[in-house]
């Protein structure tokens, strides 16, 4: 008896996932975390229209989600002043950037992002057999002339930039942006991952032209909308190119309810203004956290903080094992020279008070000490 029949790419691939989840670290551990302070979500929630819209919604679950997301995509149309022709809207950014490798990226083809960048992006152009090149940062930021030069040498297909960053919460202005945009080769698209612009400064984001084929800018209801777990993503582009979603996208793979949730959190800007400022007062929080504890906030222009703990990579992972230990989830960047730091998600003021009793602990078992 013989099993299924993988094809040579699968087979030789390792089955790995980029992130543990904080679940299934409650379940080794045998208890649940203090605090959730470790995937960025926004632990504000959504706003109270959307929690009414999404139990509203849920009387017709019965029947299956728009398969065009109709109404959603007529109200992210209207907030951005584009046409619904240029937009998509699929189960995350994750959904739509698997989509979009699968529509580009075929066996051998090279795909350029940063060393350390969010790494989901990075499983998708292995999982269709494309080849990564991997392009340092600058400090903390990544490097868009870099990027454009490795991809103009390698003639990739897709470039992948995060503004803001995660892992290191950096960001770059719209000036330099649209000058990378610009400087994108013929037959290159880049993907520009704006997951946190609503918790970041109104002026670092250019303005969206959908008739330009060389850029794709994905956003999502996770962050500032508080919507982490209905997995609402969409992606602004030139119309070609979302027109060429539905050949492969899953039609129905947007669930009723949150389609529901989604057009009343877009319709509630004065709660998205409210989390915005609570965000900055956590960012504030966290920044003199650190800063007590000796260790480096560096700026943010998202719904976490990157500390720099001052020494490598061994130290930060004790530390966030040590925090761990005391229930507190949290997570660090992956790759050196930014594993020296650890990454804190913003919370409210219960949680920021968990966090800065288990901190001092936390760093004096790191170093050797009593904790």
């Amino acid at each position: 008896m013989t099993g299924p029949r993988y094809t040579p790419l699968v087979a030789g691939l390792p089955a790995t996932v980029p992130f543990v989840g904080p679940e299934t670290q409650e379940r080794a551990r045998g208890r649940p975390f203090a605090a959730r302070l470790g995937a960025n979500e926004n632990t504000f929630g959504p706003s109270p229209k959307v929690i009414e819209a999404m139990a509203s919604a849920a009387r017709d679950v019965w029947m299956y989600g728009d398969p065009e997301n109709h109404d959603l995509k007529a109200a992210l149309a209207v907030h951005h002043g584009v046409a619904p022709a240029n937009i998509i809207v699929g189960e995350g950014i994750d959904g739509l950037l698997g989509y979009l490798v699968r529509m580009l990226v075929g066996p051998g083809d090279t795909v350029v992002t940063s060393d350390g960048a969010y790494p989901t992006f990075n499983f998708h152009v292995a999982g269709f057999g494309g080849t990564l090149i991997k392009v340092p940062y600058s400090g903390n930021h990544e490097d868009p002339e870099a990027l454009i030069e490795a991809a103009t040498r390698s003639g990739a297909k897709l470039i992948y930039l995060a503004n803001p960053d995660n892992p290191m919460g950096s960001w770059h202005g719209a000036e330099a942006i649209q000058r990378m945009i610009e400087a994108v080769p013929d037959g290159t698209l880049l993907i520009l991952d704006e997951a946190y612009i609503e918790l970041a400064p109104y002026d670092i984001s250019p303005t969206i032209t959908t008739d330009d084929p060389r850029v794709i800018r994905m956003r999502t209801f996770s962050k500032g909308y508080g919507m982490a777990g209905a997995r609402v993503g969409y992606a602004i582009g030139a119309t070609a190119l979302i027109t060429a979603f539905n050949k492969i996208r899953n039609h129905f793979g947007m669930c009723r309810i949150s389609q529901a949730g989604a057009r009343a959190a877009l319709a509630d800007q004065a709660w998205l203004a409210e989390i915005r400022a609570r965000v900055e007062t956590a960012r504030a929080e966290l920044g003199r956290i650190a800063t007590e504890n000796g260790l480096t906030p560096l700026p943010s222009a998202t719904n976490f903080v990157t500390m720099d703990c001052g020494h490598d990579g061994n130290f930060a992972r004790a530390v966030l094992a040590e925090l761990t230990a005391r229930d507190i989830f949290v997570r660090m960047p992956f790759v050196a020279p930014h594993d020296r730091c650890i990454r804190v998600s913003c919370s409210g003021a219960a949680d920021m008070a968990r966090f800065a009793k288990a901190l001092p602990e936390a760093l004096a078992a790191a170093r050797g000490g009593p904790g």
